[in-house]
């Protein structure tokens, strides 16, 4: 055979993967397209969802009805958009992981692919669940603590009166003076929106954590005496990200930094728990080889050695 024949047989598999992945890659796309259209379809029942907590801190403050704006033309459509973006990724995250996961599988052993399988089905019920405690939980705490600094109650009065017009409604009387500038709260929806999203995708990877270091732990990239032996930097970690992705609010960060080395806590136990069901399996297939023991009997054939001098 001579070597272009060779080469050209070489180049044969890539080509088969290649196109392998570009079939898998349209696919995907096809998924998140048919996404984008259904979440649209539902953008508005969602985007009222998203801004609830900003509602109810309104309405608590003493602001009987609610009001976003948007300030240009196309910014609606563009955040219901966006919305519909987000959440059709959500939605085609499924058929985008199978086809990932048919894209690999066939180069993957039995025994990984038993392992690497778990991970792929946790890794967006946990993104679920940090999503919802930041919606639930914690964008209530950072709206009432942004929103607390405002007047709400003013913005009534300047609706009825200052905004509106004395003329235009009978009956209501001037806003009276005041000395200095009134400060009000007219949230716009882009804004808001953006502070909500950002609450939800940050929580939502804080909360891979367990699922990210329990596979480098399978994978043998990190062990648990090594994450016990970091945990003080762990700590203050997760202190400088809680101070980062909260308001300066005290109870806020304090939340976020109990759930997340919270969850530092479990993936040491998860892969404590990983360490020995490997170190089990060894053991049985009398292929585990561990350092304390053949230390201990260097040393005790070390002494019967001297005892027979």
């Amino acid at each position: 055979m001579s070597p272009q024949d060779e080469i050209e047989d070489s180049s044969a598999p890539l080509i088969e993967h290649l196109a392998e992945l570009r079939t898998r890659l349209i696919r995907s796309v096809i998924a998140f397209v048919i996404g984008i259209v259904l979440a649209f379809a539902v953008a508005e029942p969602i985007l009222q969802f998203l801004l609830g907590p900003i509602e109810a801190t309104l309405r608590e403050l003493g602001d009987p009805s609610p009001t976003m704006q948007y300030t240009s033309p196309q910014e609606y459509l563009f955040t219901l958009f966006r919305i519909s973006m987000v959440f059709g990724f959500a939605l085609a995250f499924p058929v985008i992981g199978f086809q990932m996961w048919r894209f690999v599988a066939p180069g993957l052993y039995k025994q990984e692919k038993n392992a690497f399988l778990p991970f792929m089905i946790a890794s967006p019920i946990m993104f679920l669940l940090g999503a919802s405690f930041a919606h639930f939980v914690v964008t209530p705490l950072a709206m009432a603590f942004f929103l607390g600094f405002a007047d709400v109650p003013s913005l009534i009065a300047d609706l009825m009166t200052g905004l509106v017009g004395a003329e235009a409604v009978p009956g209501v009387a001037a806003a009276p003076e005041t000395s200095g500038i009134r400060i009000t709260f007219f949230g716009k929806v882009n804004e808001s929106l953006d502070i909500t999203l950002k609450f939800i995708i940050a929580f939502g990877l804080c909360f891979q954590l367990p699922v990210l270091l329990t596979l480098m732990g399978k994978a043998g990239l990190v062990s648990a005496g090594g994450l016990k032996s970091v945990r003080k930097y762990a700590v203050i970690g997760i202190l400088v990200l809680a101070a980062l992705v909260t308001p300066p609010d005290v109870m806020t960060q304090l939340i976020l930094f109990v759930v997340v080395y919270g969850l530092y806590e479990v993936s040491i136990q998860l892969v404590t728990w990983v360490e020995k069901k490997r170190e089990a399996e060894l053991r049985a297939q009398g292929l585990w080889f561990d350092e304390e023991e053949a230390e201990d009997a260097a040393e005790a054939e070390a002494s019967e050695e001297k005892g027979k001098i």
